[in-house]
């Protein structure tokens, strides 16, 4: 097995690692734009699911990595939560301030390494379709367990698909990927840590669950 840096673990001699879209420039200006107008209005059936996962809860603060539109943010508020979504690109973050209607909600710029909160100030912290973007999975689990009060709860939600896959077809995780996923989550002091599959509108997902020590 790969030693654990910057870039996710090779589990395997042809593996990709669970980050393989960290070199994805992001996104700014109309494309950016559009491509936020796309996922708000296809994000809903996975914004069910991670709230429905992590049982999210009144009295719970969720923190979302990678926000986007901010569909999963604005369904933890309904459902009585604080919640903070934070994302590295401006478009997306004024898309989300300007669709949004519901109180309790803060957005913030940052990015999964470098995430604007106080040490244990969440209970939930997820990325959704996120984590193949990040740029260091290590120093993004450790900005989570720090963020995360004790018996926290972390979940990853990436998109099935099959290994060799190419283009837009890639981007989510092998089952190698989630359960290598699983295996960072342990060695970043995370407990509990699982791999399972659901079905969010038309589409399969590998989650990744665990529990800050």
């Amino acid at each position: 097995m790969g030693a654990p840096g910057r870039r996710g673990k090779v589990v395997g001699m042809s593996a990709q690692p669970v980050n393989h879209h960290a070199d994805h420039p992001g996104f700014s200006g109309v494309v950016g734009a559009t491509i936020g107008l796309e996922l708000l209005l296809t994000g809903r059936p996975v914004a069910r699911l991670a709230a429905d996962l992590a049982d999210v809860a009144p009295g719970d603060h969720v923190v979302d990595i990678g926000c986007g539109p901010g569909n999963a943010v604005r369904k933890a508020a309904h459902r009585g939560a604080r919640a903070t979504g934070v994302d590295p690109a401006p478009v997306m973050l004024r898309l989300a301030r300007l669709v949004t209607r519901v109180g309790g909600i803060d957005w913030r710029e940052g990015t999964a390494e470098s995430v604007p909160l106080a040490d244990g100030a969440a209970t939930v912290w997820w990325s959704l379709a996120t984590v193949h973007h990040w740029k260091d999975v290590a120093g993004g689990l450790r900005e989570a367990h720090r963020v995360l009060a004790p018996g926290g709860r972390l979940l990853a939600l990436e998109r099935q698909v099959r290994p060799g896959a190419k283009g837009f077809a890639s981007h989510g995780w092998t089952r190698e990927q989630a359960d290598a996923f699983a295996e960072h989550c342990r060695e970043a002091g995370f407990t509990e840590a699982r791999v399972t599959g659901h079905r969010a509108g038309l589409r399969n997902f590998w989650a990744v669950r665990a529990l800050r020590a």
